[in-house]
């Protein structure tokens, strides 16, 4: 399984000739270093939650037609779908084939913004190996111990590092995978993700500092 990253939370999963795209929101499209083009042998597009990170309307049309993918997201993005005729699958809780990707999906709680009402956002287990919990580290995550890869948030408005490194220490994952950063300049990014790389290094985690465009990693 190859994962990449295609800027903030924009992760193109590729196993068996087949690929999957996560949340293809605004922040990635957003200067032009990704384009919807780079996506037509997409067969698959989860949309976690209404956040414009994670979800524009217009860039997911695009993506859409060019490919002709099948959409996966909940009732709530559903309902947006609904308005432009754009058909979809709705996965809230339980099973989902996509391709050779066995999709395990539950809601999540999505951490306090300032102001802002709660979305419903969907979290993912993917081939048993990678847990994607989105913009959420509540409790019911640490259920996941010790899994392969965490896709995990590494800077945010609802979050700090302290807080990020505590919940991730006690996951303890194998690997991590980090995203959110769209809308950070590179050198706070190498910064921080060396503060990052260095703390997880000492409880043996490895931690991937990804963040170019297409960079990825192979399970």
């Amino acid at each position: 399984m190859k994962i990449s990253k295609y800027l903030h939370s924009c992760l193109l999963f590729e196993l068996d000739n087949y690929q999957l795209l996560f949340d293809p929101g605004k922040f990635s499209f957003i200067e032009g270093l990704v384009t919807p083009q780079m996506f037509t042998e997409v067969k698959s597009i989860v949309i976690t939650h209404i956040h414009p990170d994670h979800f524009d309307i217009d860039i997911l049309k695009s993506i859409v037609e060019l490919s002709g993918a099948e959409v996966i997201t909940n009732t709530q993005v559903g309902k947006e779908l609904e308005k432009i005729n754009l058909k979809y699958t709705l996965l809230e809780e339980g099973t989902h084939k996509a391709g050779p990707f066995k999709l395990q999906a539950f809601p999540v709680k999505h951490e306090l913004i300032l102001d802002n009402p709660l979305p419903q956002m969907t979290g993912f287990l993917i081939n048993n190996k990678v847990l994607h919990p989105v913009d959420s580290m509540e409790d019911k995550l640490l259920n996941f111990k010790a899994i392969e890869l965490l896709i995990m948030v590494s800077m945010a408005p609802f979050a700090n590092e302290p807080t990020i490194a505590a919940f991730a220490d006690e996951l303890h994952p194998k690997q991590i995978l980090p995203v959110h950063d769209g809308y950070a300049k590179e050198f706070l990014i190498l910064q921080r993700y060396g503060a990052y790389k260095k703390h997880f290094d000492k409880q043996g985690i490895k931690f991937h500092e990804i963040y170019k465009v297409g960079d990825g990693i192979s399970l």
